[in-house]
């Protein structure tokens, strides 16, 4: 039976829709919005966002006038009675009566406060921040493991939909090579907002997001999730990132001896050209006759294959993780592994007394590596150096370790990367009701 089918089964047995709250309105949220808001089934009962107008216009651009409750007690009795809220802060998210939480703000502290809040509520916890579940995963996935409720990356990033494809082959039985993505933007690992401000506006993103994307931060990002969620490993430091095509991806993405660039097999990375926007899996097999079908189908003689999906769809394909785990009980994606890292390299020369502006600014970009290369010198991860003031001046090209800065300590994802891995060493770390009250005091 399909999701849409199961989703009015579940209203007519529960006698009431799939109460969804969506945390930031900002492009991506506002996509994710407007697409579950065709399904039957699904109410978007809330959405947060810190200016409340673009919290009402992501209801209003669908034809729904929000309640105008905005103390905690009104909007938990508006959504109750089947109304929607638009609310200005994400404090209250714990109180209100929802079944999912979906957070769209691709900034790592706002995601893990986020998490927490609904999780220790009882809530399932659905993120297109996969900013945050490279720097935290591992925790997140053991904070929802108490609360006895689910977390997961969205559907419809490069990651989770790569994943898909590895799993595929994986039950195949076909050996991986290599998984990846095709790079949308062209690559300027200088890029800043005020050189993308006009681009950004005929584009509707915030200039922020574009910088991700143009230098490179973004690709760093999703193919250490994606090594991360599968076990593979990263290809390099910075990834090899070679120009490909959909026809060629097989060639490209061979082993060294037979003409490719990688050096061993069961890794992730990039490549430009017009393989983007889709998502791929190169994989390999000996067995002869297996090869002759290959061919048959159309597939290549082999022994090297890619299986490409010319697509992500991003906050358009994010509800399906809204109905898997309501109704299979399942995430999408989540960290299983520790084989990858994301640190950050100087654009520019920095000073010290600066302060890092964070995930695409005009200060640092993602650079992506095996996890024993980046511990071997001390990286420090991307996603906690929003805040960090420099100790001393470097150049730029540098990569950032824990000696160049002073991390923000207040900042809720800098210490939840501490827990992070004293969890991974063993330790006893906090736990999501201490995480919650430790907000709250």
């Amino acid at each position: 039976m399909s999701y849409r089918a199961r989703l009015q089964a579940r209203e007519a047995e529960v006698g009431r829709p799939l109460r969804v709250g969506l945390v930031g309105a900002g492009q991506m949220g506002r996509g994710f919005a407007a697409q579950l808001l065709k399904m039957p089934g699904i109410c978007l009962s809330a959405v947060f966002d810190v200016d409340r107008q673009r919290a009402v216009d992501a209801f209003l651009q669908a034809g729904i006038t929000p309640s105008s409750a905005r103390d905690t007690d009104a909007a938990a009795k508006a959504i109750d009675r089947g109304e929607s809220v638009a609310l200005g802060g994400v404090s209250d998210i714990g109180a209100m009566p929802l079944d999912i939480v979906v957070e769209a703000t691709g900034v790592p502290d706002v995601g893990a406060i986020c998490a927490i809040e609904t999780l220790a509520a009882g809530m399932d916890f659905a993120t297109l921040n996969v900013e945050q579940d490279v720097t935290v995963g591992l925790y997140m996935k053991e904070l929802a493991k108490q609360s006895h409720g689910l977390y997961s990356v969205c559907r419809g990033d490069e990651p989770v939909e790569t994943k898909i494809l590895v799993d595929f082959a994986r039950d195949l039985n076909f050996e991986i090579i290599c998984a990846g993505k095709g790079k949308n933007n062209p690559l300027n690992p200088y890029a800043t907002p005020d050189d993308l401000a006009a681009e950004a506006a005929r584009k509707k993103m915030n200039p922020k997001m574009l910088t991700e994307f143009v230098d490179g931060s973004k690709a760093m990002i999703e193919m250490a999730a994606l090594a991360n969620t599968t076990g593979l490993e990263m290809s390099k430091r910075g990834m090899y990132g070679p120009a490909s095509t959909v026809p060629t991806l097989h060639e490209t993405f061979a082993l060294q001896e037979d003409g490719g660039v990688l050096d061993r097999p069961g890794v992730v990375d990039y490549c430009i050209g017009p393989v983007s926007p889709g998502v791929f899996v190169v994989v390999r097999t000996d067995d002869d006759y297996v090869q002759h079908e290959m061919d048959y189908l159309q597939m290549g003689p082999g022994p090297y294959f890619s299986l490409y999906r010319p697509y992500h769809l991003a906050s358009i394909e994010a509800p399906l993780t809204v109905y898997e785990m309501a109704l299979d009980r399942t995430p999408s994606f989540t960290s299983e592994f520790w084989t990858s890292e994301v640190g950050a390299e100087s654009k520019r020369a920095l000073k010290a007394g600066e302060v890092i502006t964070g995930i695409g600014t005009d200060t640092i970009r993602g650079l992506a590596g095996p996890v024993e290369d980046f511990s071997a010198c001390n990286g420090v991860p991307l996603g906690i150096l929003a805040g960090a003031r420099l100790k001393h001046d470097v150049p730029a090209d540098h990569m950032l370790s824990y000696d160049d800065v002073d991390l923000d300590e207040n900042s809720l994802i800098v210490r939840m990367r501490g827990y992070q891995e004293a969890l991974v060493r063993g330790e006893r770390v906090p736990t999501l009701l201490e995480l919650r009250d430790s907000l709250h005091n």
